[in-house]
């Protein structure tokens, strides 16, 4: 029998690889502004804490007032409303590794700091195969990750104690949520952060593929 009832996932870095997406997004919106663009790689380190914060960290430092701000994010959020399912895919391993925590009976539920109404579409477009019980992104009112609201609402939810689910995230923002609200922390070493962040942000393991996670069940 299994020592873990549930998984909860992060989505970007995570289930999904999103990375393109979001920086041709961004980048269009600094390049039509006349700021300097990033290459992809770059966007690992400005994703995790919602998209207001990747617009803030994406601006050249010396244009970060609150005016310029709003204006990147209110446009990158337009254009990543056009593009957000272009280059998108779920990481190679993760759809075996839905069905095998499916056919074991294990509960599902995704959490993410990227906008609740984005985050429904994007699983409801790349995940509607598999039966999640919850599905929150950033929503007004509640605070993002790394607070644990979001996250005692989901164990609320499954109905499960915290210490026998487990949280998979690539970030050290995912590893402080799963610590914050007494989840078991599992950090995933094929997201946008390496094993340094995720050991010293609290994880219990590391993992270098999504089957590896099987062996902890």
């Amino acid at each position: 029998m299994s020592k873990f009832k549930a998984v909860v996932f992060d989505l970007d870095g995570t289930l999904l690889d999103t990375l393109d997406d979001l920086a041709d997004s961004m980048n269009c919106v600094l390049e039509s502004n006349g700021f300097p663009i990033h290459e992809v790689n770059k966007y690992k380190y400005f994703v995790g804490n919602g998209l207001r914060n990747l617009a803030t960290k994406a601006l050249p430092p010396e244009h970060r007032n609150p005016e310029t701000i709003d204006s990147a994010f209110n446009n990158m959020l337009k254009e990543y409303h056009k593009r957000w399912a272009d280059k998108t895919l779920p990481y190679t391993g993760i759809p075996e590794l839905l069905d095998q925590l499916t056919a074991k009976g294990i509960k599902l539920a995704i959490l993410s700091n990227k906008e609740h109404g984005l985050t429904l579409k994007v699983v409801e477009k790349f995940l509607s195969k598999w039966k999640f019980e919850a599905v929150f992104g950033e929503r007004i009112g509640i605070p993002r990750k790394p607070d644990p609201a979001a996250a005692l609402e989901i164990i609320k939810i499954l109905n499960i104690p915290a210490h026998d689910i487990i949280y998979l995230g690539d970030s050290g923002t995912d590893m402080q949520t799963a610590t914050n609200s007494g989840m078991y922390a599992v950090g995933a070493l094929w997201g946008f952060r390496e094993a340094e962040e995720l050991i010293n942000s609290g994880a219990k393991r590391v993992i270098d593929t999504p089957g590896e996670l099987l062996s902890e069940l």
